[in-house]
């Protein structure tokens, strides 16, 4: 199966450059991704993660059986 996708690609002049920007790309993003999350405040933090806790009853939709299609 590999010569099915890899033929093609060898007619193909500067093909390799692309699995090298892909690379890049990749290792880039989860340098910076790992670097926020290494220098983000610790009370940024804790209030992101209590978002879904911290509902109030007046935010909750009162569905009854009549409400439902």
């Amino acid at each position: 199966m590999l010569k099915f996708v890899k033929g093609p690609l060898e007619s193909i002049e500067g093909v390799a450059i692309y699995p090298i920007i892909s690379l890049l790309i990749f290792f880039i993003f989860f340098t910076a991704l790992f670097w926020w999350v290494i220098t983000a405040k610790k009370d940024y933090i804790k209030n992101v993660s209590s978002i879904p806790l911290e509902l109030e009853d007046e935010e909750v939709p009162n569905l009854s059986k009549t409400d439902l299609p």
